[in-house]
């Protein structure tokens, strides 16, 4: 698919909250959550929902992360989401489950997010 990066922020999920950059963002549609660094998600007051989930690497290894809630916002788009308190070493991914939120899908050819269109809804 090749590989491409987006400038985004993160911001607690309440009115007027001030947001915190993040600057490189890995847009991997084959990660389920998006991940940030634990320092940049504190620093911004988003606090722990839920300890110690365990998560599938791509290499088959399993680790223990925890997760927040958060508004996430990137490359015009914004949603809130469930992210990933990143540790040292790992990478900070714009996941699946963000970009649906967004409405948005990845253009692999010109490397970045377009708008999906229409929202699907029930007749």
């Amino acid at each position: 698919m090749g590989r491409f990066y987006v400038s985004g922020e993160v911001s607690v999920v309440r009115k007027g909250a001030k947001a915190l950059q993040v600057p490189k963002l890995l847009v991997d549609s084959g990660s389920e959550f998006t991940w940030i660094p634990e320092a940049v998600l504190k620093a911004a007051g988003i606090s722990l929902a839920k300890k110690d989930q365990v998560f599938e690497m791509a290499n088959g290894a399993a680790i223990t992360r925890s997760t927040g809630y958060a508004i996430v916002r990137a490359a015009g788009f914004e949603t809130v989401d469930e992210v990933v308190f990143g540790q040292p070493g790992d990478l900070t991914l714009l996941g699946a489950r963000t970009l649906e939120g967004f409405g948005a899908y990845v253009d692999a050819r010109k490397k970045r997010l377009v708008a999906s269109g229409k929202h699907v809804a029930a007749p």
